[in-house]
């Protein structure tokens, strides 16, 4: 991962999103750029995972996240704890902004309401409560913009340089690329697939 960072900024990207202690220690020593970071847990009985209690957040805090990034959908979470909760909590005991990954426009609005600084559009199409779909949720990005104060954050499923100049078009502070920048085999897949299929 470290080496994807390093490319990814040679490349001209101004952050970083990672996921881990680990990685996010080590991509603070290599490259000089804002670090969006996660930790991903699956805890049984529970279907959030991007950093879902407020002790991970700590940790990704003391591993030097510039930003750290939640799951900000009406799910429950393993510490019990409300959203408004949360968020104070985190800004508390880190001092670090806090990026609500959302998956629809009315959770978009209660994290901004609840203190989020930045809302990301991370988790559209991967709950119940989002519109399941293959391309990026440009409405969804559209919508935020218009209704919110924060930066929206545009993010999930944007594959190609046009669908990142859209969602900048559409309002969008800055766009996160995962899949399409760090996953060479899916990558390679998308190639495979479009010529099987012309």
């Amino acid at each position: 991962m470290v080496e994807m960072a390093k490319a990814a900024a040679a490349g001209g990207a101004i952050g970083i999103r990672c996921n881990g202690i680990n990685d996010i220690k080590a991509i603070r020593r290599a490259v000089n750029l804002p670090i969006i970071g996660i930790i991903k847990d699956d805890k049984p009985g529970y279907s959030v995972r991007i950093t879902p209690t407020v002790e991970y957040a700590r940790q990704v805090a003391a591993a030097r996240a510039d930003i750290i990034a939640i799951d900000a959908t009406d799910r429950p979470h393993p510490d019990g704890l409300s959203l408004i909760e949360r968020i104070r909590i985190i800004h508390k005991i880190t001092g670090c902004p806090l990026m609500a990954d959302i998956s629809n426009l009315q959770e978009g609005l209660v994290a901004e309401e609840m203190g989020a600084d930045l809302v990301a559009t991370t988790l559209s199409g991967y709950t119940d409560g989002s519109q399941q779909q293959i391309m990026p949720d440009f409405e969804l990005i559209k919508k935020l913009v218009e209704n919110l104060k924060v930066p929206v954050i545009a993010e999930g499923r944007i594959a190609t340089p046009e669908q990142a100049a859209v969602a900048i078009e559409l309002g969008a502070w800055a766009v996160v690329v995962g899949s399409a920048i760090t996953r060479p085999q899916w990558l390679t897949e998308q190639f495979v697939m479009g010529i099987k299929q012309r």
